[in-house]
């Protein structure tokens, strides 16, 4: 991802003043699918990320090509790779075979860290979409490349899946002088779902069961000697080795899973002690059943989530102002009197830079198989539109290139959809239901239409695999050049409608609703008789 000089600096800047540490992924088998899909999510939060969807198309490279690596946060310059003969296409994070990929990141030892290696987790991720058919090659690709060229990013969790499969990777470099990383990778049990949200979740792991266990033959040595670990090799967690848990582990990390898990699983019951940091010696577990199977809507959902209905809703304390906002600007701890507290930080966030869902289906043909689900901004107020793998282009509004971070354009779906998504942080508890309203009517048409859209790619398909992608492309850009339109109409109708602190009806009539009633009360009780009116004594 090359960068001008003067654009480099200012993000190298700013990524030196800003945690990275603000993802969230969820990863759904087929057997806890509705309808046999394997499912990953993924949110890409950075307070400096500017969301667009990536498109590389399939190529054929000569012999003895070398491929130049750009570090995917900073666009540093890192080294050269080898190139293969042939590489896929690839849309956002899923390729034309159905395989996707996700991550998030949990830092670790910092001790570990090789800043000399070529390989980033970014760069990792997108080459290996264009080199990888399944997700078991998938993970051994990472695992080549990185013990081939090193890896100079902090520790990592990935999410892989294809049609079949769902895996949980965890790496984490073997340190300076030492080239290569130690990881671990997992299969999803079918029925099950997992997560993962910026801190390492493996613990224990089987030892001698391939078939849902791959791993790197140095990460209980290292381990050992690094002191780590001590013990026997059937009682080594990888987490508890490489990724130490510490409070933000727990109450910023960990407690996002657990959202998910409680809402996905009810009937279990999990407790919030853990991540409240009370019982640390008592973990979630990896992976949950859930108490019923999960659509992608479904799915969706799960990534719009403040942690409502839990000790932690973001919609309850004074931090939440009057329109019960539940978002809290950063930085995520802060003093008083010598004393630290901390915000939540919820899956549904403000600094996300793009977000998607991917479904992969192995009854179907690849390019009509697999799709990434795709939004830009905060989960909560985005529409994801579906961009099928088999494409040959992106909308104009999503596409990298249209934009970017430092400038507002009205073309950019990045800034229509924040356009909108701040303004309505203003009253949000009411400008909300307007904006899903819309959100809903959009999505639940997408939903509606797909059955008939991949029936008609179907006969396309049989006639020509070409007649296929070029369909479903101009389906999809259409789709998604037209979602844009639609939400900056919606942001003309929110600044007409909530004017000054007021609103206006259907008619037109405006009105004055001022400060929700619970909101006056806590002035009151705060100020006392400050603003009372008091009536005038008479002479």
């Amino acid at each position: 991802m090359k960068k001008s000089a003067v654009i480099l600096g200012i993000i190298v800047l700013l990524l030196l003043n800003t945690t990275s540490f603000a993802c969230t992924n969820f990863l759904i088998s087929k057997g806890a699918s509705t309808d046999g899909s394997t499912i990953i999510t993924y949110a890409a939060d950075a307070h400096v990320l500017y969301g667009e969807l990536y498109y590389t198309p399939a190529a054929n490279h000569l012999p003895n090509a070398m491929l130049d690596i750009y570090e995917w946060d900073t666009g540093k310059y890192l080294g050269q790779i080898k190139q293969v003969a042939h590489t896929y296409s690839v849309v956002g994070n899923i390729n034309e075979h159905q395989v996707a990929i996700g991550e998030t990141t949990w830092g670790g030892r910092k001790e570990l860290k090789d800043s000399l290696a070529i390989l980033d987790y970014g760069s990792l991720m997108y080459i290996t979409l264009q080199r990888a058919k399944t997700a078991r090659e998938a993970i051994k690709i990472m695992g080549n490349l990185v013990e081939e060229y090193g890896y100079c990013s902090s520790g990592e969790s990935f999410s892989i899946s294809d049609k079949n499969e769902v895996w949980i990777m965890e790496m984490i470099s073997k340190g300076p002088g030492k080239k290569g990383a130690v990881w671990v990778a997992r299969k999803v049990p079918d029925g099950y779902i997992c997560g993962h949200a910026n801190q390492a979740r493996i613990r224990q792991f089987p030892l001698k069961d391939k078939k849902n266990c791959l791993y790197e033959k140095d990460v209980i040595n290292l381990a050992r000697e690094k002191g780590y670990f001590d013990g026997k090799d059937e009682d080594f967690s990888f987490a508890d080795a490489y990724a130490p848990l510490d409070f933000g582990a727990l109450r910023f990390c960990e407690a996002r899973v657990y959202a998910m898990f409680n809402r996905a699983a009810p009937s279990l019951n999990l407790s919030m002690d853990y991540v409240k940091g009370k019982t640390p010696d008592k973990p979630l577990p990896l992976w949950i059943k859930p108490d019923k199977k999960l659509s992608v809507h479904d799915v969706m959902e799960l990534m719009r989530d403040h942690f409502e209905g839990t000790d932690f809703d973001m919609t309850k304390d004074i931090g939440a102002g009057p329109y019960e906002l539940p978002y809290r600007w950063r930085p995520l701890t802060w003093e008083v009197d010598g004393v630290k507290y901390c915000n939540e930080r919820a899956t549904s966030t403000q600094q996300t830079g793009f977000s998607f869902v991917t479904q992969s289906r192995d009854w179907m043909p690849d390019p009509i198989g697999g799709i990434i689900w795709f939004g830009v901004d905060d989960t909560y107020s985005t529409v994801y539109v579906p961009m099928y793998c088999g494409i040959n282009d992106v909308p104009k509004s999503y596409a990298v290139g249209t934009a970017d971070f430092y400038h507002f354009n009205w073309e950019s779906a990045f800034w229509v959809f924040n356009f909108v998504s701040n303004y309505a942080y203003l009253r949000y508890s009411e400008m909300i239901v307007d904006i899903q309203k819309v959100q809903r009517e959009l999505e639940g048409q997408f939903f509606a239409n797909q059955k008939e859209i991949e029936n008609a790619a179907m006969e396309l398909y049989n006639q020509s695999p070409r007649l296929a992608s070029d369909y479903l492309t101009n389906y999809s850009c259409d789709l998604g050049n037209s979602t844009v339109k639609r939400w900056k109409k919606l942001g003309e109708f929110l600044l007409y409608k909530y004017l000054d602190g007021n609103t206006k009806d259907e008619l037109g009539n405006v009105k004055h609703p001022g400060y929700p009633k619970s909101w006056y009360k806590k002035i009151s009780n705060e100020t006392g008789d400050h603003f009372k009116v008091i009536p005038l004594e008479k002479k």
